[in-house]
């Protein structure tokens, strides 16, 4: 498998000669078989470039289905135990996506909208604007336990709040547009905000990322720009020459540490610490006392082992004990534990903890 290379042919053939569990992060932009009625027309006469090119027609929605199911299947051949997929569609194609992507054993995480700050109008005025599209992040099963989820990095990107589920961005216009003669070479060309975020989400620095309907090369392109690597598969020859052209353009990531290229340490990657690490480093100390949320009238006592002994002489971890009061099946207790530190004030378990890990 070559990376950082389009592959030019059919992508149901091509996927198949790629190396079972071999790539971190799927991208697919797949056919929507719009199923256009003749053409269409603004109010000044002048026609509206809608997609209709011989890629997206499909004689039927069993023909369809079947064509999803195969180059999906393939998808999560391809596809490590620790990797994850994005595949956008719009009402006319996710749905029936999203069933066959379950009925393969995929696990959703999250549907993502795409809302267009800039769609397209509806000009006949029969129904309400078409102004988002629909994206599936799933894992490859439901059983999968690891996957790359950069949580801290898209919190970071949306002012220090948890990034939703609904993304605001224009669609893809300007110098951004890959143009032939005056005309848009390809339809539906994607905005590289949207794989940026994409991208920033769900894969780190040296990953490879597959995209098996490459079109002009927006994940080649952002892909570069962020120190990853891509892998892109495009039967059309005309898109095949002008992604070339597009990722040549961009400015390699060669030198950039990891975090300079968004990634960012989060307590699923951060390297485990027990607490009875804070006992064996002299943090914490036996017979000191801890206290749930701040309440001082519920005083835990730290024991030798790491353990917890509470008032009425129950004895657990700190996350079986805290589970124990917010009478929950689970509790992370690092997040709820307080010391009393040398100035007599309350403070996070969780400091000691990150304290060992810098060292």
């Amino acid at each position: 498998m070559q990376l950082d290379h389009i592959y030019h042919g059919d992508s149901l053939e091509i996927l198949e000669t790629l190396p079972a569990g071999s790539v971190d992060l799927i991208f697919a932009d797949p056919p929507y078989n719009l199923q256009l009625q003749g053409e269409l027309w603004r109010p000044n006469q002048t026609r509206v470039d809608a997609v209709d090119d011989a890629w997206d027609q499909f004689g039927s929605f069993v023909e369809y289905d079947e064509f999803s199911r195969r180059w999906l299947g393939a998808c999560r051949r391809v596809l490590k135990d620790t990797g994850t997929i994005w595949v956008i569609g719009s009402y006319h194609n996710i749905y029936r996506v999203g069933c066959t992507m379950q009925d393969l054993g995929y696990w959703i995480l999250n549907d993502v909208i795409w809302v267009k700050a800039n769609p397209m109008p509806n000009f006949r005025g029969v129904r309400f604007t078409n102004a988002h599209e629909t994206m599936l992040w799933c894992k490859k099963s439901r059983e999968q336990k690891r996957y790359t989820f950069n949580y801290q990095a898209m919190k970071t990107m949306n002012d220090d709040k948890q990034m939703r589920s609904d993304w605001d961005l224009a669609l893809c216009t300007g110098a951004e547009r890959v143009m032939l003669n005056g005309e848009k070479l390809h339809t539906t060309q994607k905005p590289e905000s949207l794989l940026y975020r994409v991208i920033m989400s769900s894969s780190n620095p040296g990953d490879s990322i597959l995209d098996p309907f490459f079109g002009t090369g927006t994940t080649g392109a952002v892909a570069k720009r962020l120190g990853r690597r891509y892998i892109g598969i495009e039967r059309e020859e005309r898109y095949v020459s002008a992604a070339q052209a597009r990722i040549a353009a961009v400015a390699p990531a060669d030198g950039l540490d990891d975090a300079t290229l968004g990634k960012i340490a989060g307590r699923r990657s951060a390297p485990r610490v027990a607490f009875a690490s804070l006992l064996e480093s002299g943090m914490l100390h036996p017979g000191q006392c801890l206290y749930f949320n701040r309440r001082r009238d519920m005083p835990a006592t730290v024991l030798a082992d790491g353990s917890l002994r509470m008032p009425d002489g129950a004895r657990g971890s700190i996350h079986r004990m805290g589970a124990s009061i917010l009478k929950s099946p689970s509790c992370n207790g690092w997040d709820h534990w307080y010391y009393e530190d040398a100035s007599g004030e309350l403070a996070a378990i969780d400091v000691l903890r990150e304290q060992i890990r810098r060292k």
